[in-house]
């Protein structure tokens, strides 16, 4: 982490965070848009000499309120942290989201969390934010007691490509259709997935093809089929190139999601390692075939597009 950032998980900050510009949101990928917003508060850091923070919540509420919300996020809860820190903000509060928090009065979170414990100055949401026992707050109630409580909301234009509003929504959109040129283009860098190498059954090394199964636990279900990828392995700085499979494996007739990498020109156990798969090209749809050895014969076709891919 940088070191200037502190990460809290409560309300209860320093005083010299106190009095600061928050930034509100889920902030899920850290796209094109919210990077906008970040470039916009360095301005009113520099303009008005205040330090700028961070507001998320974990889970996400969308995902706390529907449980039949499983394959969701963009990015989990290290790789948030990891790109905020990017940002140079100076300090994130990340606050668990439970039935507790959920019941907050919306005049409650204004009065005694944003005023009272934050003493907020400027606060930055979208239009849209709702937040509150049953979302009753939104926007015009922050406004509305802007005077009351001495600070000021910003809600800036949402960024908009082709008449389109960049939005997490719209990014996990393109990955579930396959059209991850796109998705990459609005996250402005590789989609990535992160997580530990799991033993699995085995059947990659068995037909030649030995893989690092990961489960990709919440992250949103791209497009099931073939990726080329590169991958980092725990706090290695280098990255190797590989191949991924995405998918349930069809013609071995799997049941569960999984992330299967293959990494070329490596050789060692990767169980247990932590690692970092980048994905930088779509190959093709995941399909099921006849037999084993036409699966053999389609992996080698990938596996030279891959191969190729920068």
């Amino acid at each position: 982490m940088v070191k200037s950032t502190h990460l809290y998980t409560n309300f209860n900050i320093k005083p010299q965070h106190k009095g600061s510009i928050i930034l509100i949101g889920n902030f899920d990928g850290l796209h094109l848009g919210h990077q906008k917003l970040f470039a916009l508060a360095k301005n009113y850091k520099k303009k008005y000499s205040l330090k700028v923070g961070v507001l998320t919540f974990e889970p996400m509420p969308k995902m706390f309120f529907n449980k039949n919300i499983k394959n969701f996020r963009l990015s989990n809860k290290k790789q948030k942290i990891d790109l905020l820190n990017k940002y140079n903000v100076d300090f994130v509060i990340i606050k668990k989201f439970d039935k507790k928090f959920s019941k907050t009065k919306s005049i409650d979170f204004i009065k005694k969390i944003l005023a009272k414990k934050m003493n907020a100055k400027f606060i930055f949401v979208s239009n849209n934010f709702r937040f509150g026992n049953k979302r009753e707050g939104d926007v015009g109630q922050l406004i509305e007691y802007e005077n009351s409580f001495n600070y000021k909301i910003v809600k800036p234009k949402p960024l908009q490509i082709k008449k389109k509003v960049i939005s997490s929504t719209l990014i996990r959109n393109f990955l579930q259709k396959g059209n991850l040129v796109a998705a990459n283009k609005l996250l402005d860098r590789s989609w990535t997935v992160e997580g530990i190498v799991k033993k699995g059954r085995q059947i990659g090394k068995k037909i030649g093809f030995p893989t690092a199964n990961i489960d990709i636990k919440d992250y949103v279900l791209g497009c099931p089929g073939v990726y080329a990828v590169k991958v980092k392995i725990q706090r290695d700085t280098k990255y190797v190139k590989g191949i991924a499979n995405l998918g349930y494996r069809p013609t071995f007739n799997g049941k569960k999601i999984l992330l299967e990498v293959h990494l070329f020109n490596f050789s060692g156990n990767l169980y247990n390692k932590y690692l970092t798969v980048e994905f930088l090209k779509f190959i093709r749809k995941e399909k099921k075939f006849k037999n084993v050895s036409q699966l053999k014969k389609q992996i080698k076709r990938d596996l030279l597009v891959a191969k190729k891919t920068k």
